[in-house]
């Protein structure tokens, strides 16, 4: 993969930049093959890597500091919590790579932002949405250039934090026949491709025995990026922490008209994990856990000896210890899928299947 970035070697972001894609391509496929290897399934049938190019990304978090009395926005520097300011960003769709220095000078007439902040992009089907968090409170001048700024560059919500400033149209995504209204800030998979891989993967992965009255328990379930899909083929107990996004969901599946066959619960699984008797009749468990990995969630499901457990892994690491407990359990590897939807960097997302 040429480095075909200004600023790779100073930015954190594509540490990988540079490699020639063959290496590449092998050394991502092995971190998937060393974190199970590391379980214990030496020998895990692993499908090939789904490889999502550059320019795909929808979902971006700058980082932005004020030095100096200049306002530096892009990501952290390897290491580092400094600021690279960047002009562009060949990771990201266009829409968002032409905002970069617009969205520069907005904060530096807010003064709500002071010393450091964020901006959240999401690209929605009905276009951006941009979530701001600065470290002051915000003026009724700076809400005035917000609103100027969504309405110059047809930016279709914005907002700061959770509250939205301005709407100038619904802000929607349809996932697989759920059309959800995502909370400011939502979590999205980074890339519409990735994500449909992630989706082919999880829902190849269900059990072949299963009717419209099986019952699926997804965890960490988020705005539902997983659930209508799911529920085209069995009950659905979807499980999040987030209430927002959980609020989001719930709306959705009434007026999709599939309340009947989808269940929402905001759980903190963190602190309160579904236990293995909330699992008793499941066909299968579906989670997308955060980077750290399920932790104790995992007991739980392995208390349940549940027939199929799906993890969608964003972290090695995490999968290799979470994989080795599965591995104790009796569980066995029936397929991997590595996803490269983080091009150019070190980060690999994954779809493992075990059954019982």
């Amino acid at each position: 993969m040429p480095a075909i970035c200004r600023h790779f070697g100073v930015c954190g972001g594509c540490t990988e930049q540079g490699v020639p894609t063959s290496h590449y391509v092998d050394t991502k496929r092995t971190l998937l093959v060393n974190a199970l290897a590391q379980a214990g399934f030496v020998d895990a049938p692993i499908t090939t890597m789904t490889l999502v190019p550059m320019g795909m990304r929808r979902r971006v978090d700058f980082a932005a500091m004020r030095v100096a009395g200049a306002v530096r926005l892009g990501f952290h520097a390897a290491r580092s919590r400094d600021v690279v300011d960047i002009a562009e960003c060949p990771l990201v769709i266009p829409e968002i790579s032409g905002l970069i220095g617009p969205a520069r000078e907005l904060l530096g007439r807010l003064s709500g932002f002071r010393k450091s902040g964020s901006i959240l992009v999401n690209a929605t089907d009905n276009g951006l949405d941009i979530s701001i968090v600065l470290d002051g409170e915000a003026s009724a001048a700076d809400r005035a250039w917000l609103v100027a700024f969504a309405r110059t560059h047809d930016v279709a919500r914005i907002s700061l934090g959770d509250e939205p400033v301005l709407v100038m149209r619904a802000v929607t995504l349809d996932v697989d026949g759920l059309v959800v209204t995502p909370p400011p800030g939502a979590f999205l998979q980074p890339t519409v491709a990735g994500e449909r891989a992630i989706r082919s993967a999880v829902m190849t992965g269900l059990p072949d025995r299963m009717t419209r009255k099986s019952r699926i328990v997804e965890l960490y379930a988020g705005i539902g990026t997983l659930t209508g899909a799911l529920a085209q083929r069995a009950r659905v107990h979807a499980v999040e922490g987030s209430k927002p996004a959980c609020a989001a969901l719930g709306t959705a599946a009434r007026l999709a008209g599939l309340t009947g066959r989808i269940t929402v619960e905001t759980r903190d699984l963190a602190r309160r994990p579904v236990t293995a008797r909330e699992f008793a009749g499941s066909a299968a468990v579906v989670l997308d856990p955060p980077f750290d990995g399920a932790g104790s969630q995992i007991r739980a499901i392995i208390e349940s000896k549940v027939p199929r457990v799906i993890y969608v892994s964003c972290n090695p690491e995490a999968l290799a210890r979470e994989s080795k407990w599965l591995r104790q359990a009796g569980y066995r590897v029936v397929a991997a899928t590595p996803i490269d939807q983080f091009p150019g960097s070190s980060h690999l997302e994954s779809v493992v299947v075990f059954a019982l």
